[in-house]
């Protein structure tokens, strides 16, 4: 097969900086047989979705529903083809599609995201799909340099679309549609509900795993609470210290720069929010040791957690996506399934209790996004170039429509251990 040479990519929203962004800046290089079965299999699929995907030239496709447009169906095709979902995500970036309603149309994809594939090219995804860089895996190495490159971004940046309490997680709101101005008291309600539910009180030792800004370490304290939290993202502990200080509760809050499994001593509580998405699977029995090992007995451990379908868990466990490339590098979101059998068969810990919100997250998202749209200028301002303003935007909103389709949901749960003396 003859491979063609890399184009330059055409169009965009900006020039592309092929400094910062090689991979977006050029269409990689494909034989024309690669990227003619690429779009074969891509229109099939389009063809049979709630979707208008309309193709420069004036094709159209789908069975109707939000517009795709394709603004270079060559470029698209090609960087799928030889990238897969690391190829769609860099096409988005690159401005070779776009959608009026980036998360009405990404939803549909997710909620038909088993089919999309056709299934011998499903059962060949090793061979296909990109793979994991080893040095990705999450040893305590390989999480350090993980996490700094999500959370050592820019302090500045995440407070550009977070609200004042500097929580990125799931929040819990009293009803929809949910509004920037009660996005704070959502947020601390949720967290009110994780201490709570590890009866986080007066005198309670608590071990944080994941500080991030330090809101619920600061909560925790503010009950009396003794808190020691733990951290692998610098800039995230420098700020959350400043938080610290200056609600005068040094005295009873720690925050270490230190991995969970360099964890010491023994806890009342332990609770870690949305912290197993970073762990990777081949480390989630080691992990779910150390909630067990550093609780005492009689203890509780609070976990919030984002969950997706045991099966395509499985299907896309080696996969390398656009997500890993660009925003998560190392992430990996466990099943329901695979958290409880995991807990079961490594630890003493018992499941006590498991509630659902996925519907808060999808707001919570749609909050952040519109926020970080309303300040793209201050974005750009700190140094955030168009490019990926883009990537930003798209992971938002990719977030978003999995949980509006229901492919991911978020869980807290509750897990006890016995205490033999009683």
């Amino acid at each position: 097969m003859r491979t063609a040479e890399p184009l330059t990519v055409p169009h965009g929203p900006t020039a592309v900086d092929p400094a910062r962004w090689p991979d977006v800046a050029a269409v990689p290089a494909a034989s024309r047989a690669r990227t003619a079965v690429t779009a074969a299999v891509v229109r099939h699929a389009l063809r049979e979705l709630p979707l208008r995907v309309r193709l420069a030239g004036g094709e159209t496709l789908g069975q109707g529903g939000p517009l795709l447009e394709v603004r270079d169906p060559a470029a698209f095709h090609a960087r799928i083809g030889t990238g897969g979902l690391v190829g769609f995500g860099e096409s988005y970036m690159a401005g070779e599609w776009d959608a009026p309603d980036l998360v009405a149309a990404l939803t549909v994809l997710a909620a038909h995201t088993a089919d999309l594939v056709p299934a011998p090219l499903q059962r060949l995804r090793r061979l296909w799909a990109p793979r994991h860089p080893d040095e990705e895996r999450n040893t305590p190495d390989g999480s350090r340099a993980n996490i700094s490159r999500h959370y050592d971004l820019s302090n500045e940046l995440f407070a550009l679309f977070l609200d004042d309490t500097l929580s990125y997680s799931a929040a819990v709101f009293r009803g929809f549609p949910a509004s920037w101005d009660r996005l704070a008291t959502a947020q601390q309600r949720k967290i009110d509900r994780l201490l709570d539910l590890a009866d986080v009180r007066a005198g309670t030792r608590l071990l944080e795993i994941g500080t991030g800004w330090g809101e619920l370490a600061l909560r925790a304290a503010a009950r009396g609470a003794r808190v020691t939290s733990l951290t692998l993202s610098r800039e995230q502990r420098a700020l959350a210290l400043e938080r610290v200080r200056a609600a005068g509760l040094q005295d009873r809050v720690s925050i270490e720069l230190c991995d969970y499994r360099e964890a010491r001593g023994e806890f009342d509580a332990v609770v870690s929010v949305e912290m197993i998405e970073a762990v990777g699977a081949e480390f989630w029995p080691a992990y779910f040791r150390v909630l067990d090992e550093r609780l005492a007995p009689g203890g509780r451990v609070a976990l919030q957690a984002i969950t997706m379908p045991h099966e395509r868990m499985l299907a896309t466990r080696s996969t390398f996506t656009w997500i890993h490339k660009y925003v998560f590098p190392g992430g990996f979101i466990p099943s329901t399934q695979a958290i409880e059998e995991t807990v079961r068969d490594h630890t003493r810990l018992r499941l006590a209790r498991r509630d659902a919100f996925g519907a808060h997250y999808a707001e919570t998202l749609r909050l952040w996004r519109e926020r970080f749209a309303e300040r793209a200028e201050e974005a750009g301002a700190l140094g955030f170039d168009e490019t990926f303003r883009r990537l930003w935007t798209c992971y938002l909103a990719y977030s978003e429509a999995g949980f509006r389709s229901g492919y991911l949901d978020v869980q807290q749960y509750l897990f006890t251990k016995e205490n033999p003396a009683r």
